[in-house]
């Protein structure tokens, strides 16, 4: 769109159809990650309503998202009774242990001091056992829903983690995976005979079996003794090279970035660190092998051994089929970097690279993971119009990424492959497994099977081997 002022051109630029949701929306996914918590939206009913829509869509569970709601008067004079009014009625309908309050662009813009709400709280129900009631800020005008994932992990760790006598366990920061993944990370760890803390962990609470009777508040997560552990653990490991550090202004400060919550407790409490790339596919997950031979003393385990050494003759028996094609492959930015790698070791050629994160650093991480192969396009807070338009002109042979993307995959007639969130217009979403060996596998197989059907599908005469 354009406008003549004073004899020269003027470009504006509207986002049409984003590629990234809300920030509410990601702390309220790690909030479901902790057990006996319940998710408050502070803010107006239509945020907490479209929240659990997306939610309920791709993980195909209830799923209970509270509200302060705002009405017209609440911008005028302030939501704090509104909040003090949706804390009271979660904690007598729910029983909650803990509340996670995740702020809005409206409560934010009009300044609401949500800290000063939940001290107030406090001190007024002094004589009552509170659960614990902690703020997530999550303007969505400042992030996408993977800052306010990260942005609610560190404030979970910030407000409960506690020093003391090293614990033999280990923190896991896993970052906005599947259930299915949460999963397999918890077996691996039990593989190598080690204890973990895993935070958040919402690999039951967003995926559960059926139930005889309605369940407010799901079984499963991290408990809050767990949590408080984490600041004695003997280390953390935590995915992702971005974890779109600065964009949110909640977490603790290092220089001109935000700390996410495995660093808080590096300087906190001086637990050691190990940073990582997602785990995608045979290299980055190497690099998570050797990690946890290095924690655990153990060599890594006869069982992924064979894992690894069946997904190597996997890709052998596959490589004819993949290699060269071009992909066009959209996302959050950390995940990008995992699935970015694994393209590159199997030989598909990614052509462009979008996310609707803006953390500055994905460029430079998508070059490092790529070793020296040639560099696809790069595209950071880009929306799904813009995605179409060039994805158009480089003719790609498929596209990877979530559901919101089908209609280019439609519109340029080639396979789209389902990965990360959300998947609407599939069921299993949750159970989809992107990380470890296994996850390369399956990943693998989905990618060369899509490739194939389409070819026989589009064949004049049609054939039965491949």
């Amino acid at each position: 769109m354009t406008t003549k002022t004073a004899n020269k051109e003027k470009k504006f630029t509207a986002t049409r159809n984003a590629c990234k949701l809300c920030a509410p929306l990601g702390a309220s996914v790690a909030f479901k990650g902790i057990k006996g918590c319940v998710p408050l939206i502070h803010g107006s009913q239509g945020c907490s309503t479209y929240i659990r829509r997306y939610l309920i869509s791709h993980y195909k569970e209830p799923i209970d998202i509270a509200s302060s709601n705002f009405s017209e008067e609440t911008p005028i004079f302030g939501g704090g009774p509104n909040f003090s009014l949706a804390v009271s009625n979660v904690i007598t309908q729910y029983r909650p242990e803990m509340v996670g309050v995740c702020t809005t662009c409206l409560s934010e813009t009009i300044g609401d001091d949500v800290e000063a709400f939940i001290k107030n709280y406090k001190s007024e129900n002094a004589d009552e056992k509170l659960p614990a009631i902690l703020n997530a800020s999550t303007p969505s005008y400042q992030g996408t829903h993977m800052d306010g994932f990260h942005e609610a992990v560190a404030a979970i760790v910030k407000n409960l983690a506690g020093g003391g006598k090293t614990s033999s366990k280990v923190n896991i920061f896993p970052g906005f995976v599947s259930p299915a993944d949460l999963r397999y990370l918890k077996e691996l760890f039990i593989d190598f005979g080690v204890e973990y803390i895993m935070v958040p962990d919402y690999s039951k609470t967003l995926d559960n079996p059926t139930w005889k009777e309605y369940m407010r508040i799901p079984d499963g997560g991290t408990t809050l003794e767990e949590i408080e552990e984490t600041g004695r653990a003997v280390a953390s490991i935590e995915f992702g090279k971005v974890l779109n550090k600065g964009n949110l202004a909640g977490r603790v400060k290092v220089g001109n970035l935000n700390q996410s919550a495995a660093e808080f407790l590096k300087k906190r409490f001086d637990v050691p660190l190990f940073n990582l790339n997602m785990p995608i596919g045979i290299r980055l997950t190497d690099a998570f092998m050797e990690v946890m031979e290095k924690i655990s003393g153990r060599s890594m385990p006869e069982k992924m051994e064979e894992e690894r050494g069946r997904l190597i003759d996997l890709y052998a028996d596959g490589h004819k089929y993949v290699f060269g094609k071009r992909v066009v492959v959209y996302g959050e930015e950390d995940f990008l970097i995992g699935m970015v790698s694994f393209l590159s070791e199997i030989g598909i050629k990614p052509v462009l690279v979008a996310t609707g994160g803006n953390s500055g650093f994905l460029k430079k991480q998508i070059a490092e993971v790529m070793e020296g192969d040639e560099l696809p396009m790069v595209k950071s807070g880009i929306d799904f119009e813009e995605m179409a338009d060039i994805a158009g002109d480089l003719q790609p042979d498929l596209v990877i990424g979530n559901s919101k993307g089908y209609y280019i995959a439609r519109e340029l007639k080639i396979p789209i492959i389902r990965v990360g969130f959300p998947i609407h217009d599939r069921i299993g979403g949750q159970n989809i497994l992107h990380l470890g060996y296994n996850g390369a596998t399956r990943l693998f197989e989905t990618i060369v099977n899509a490739l194939i059907e389409y070819k026989q599908s589009n064949s004049p005469t049609g054939y039965k081997y491949m």
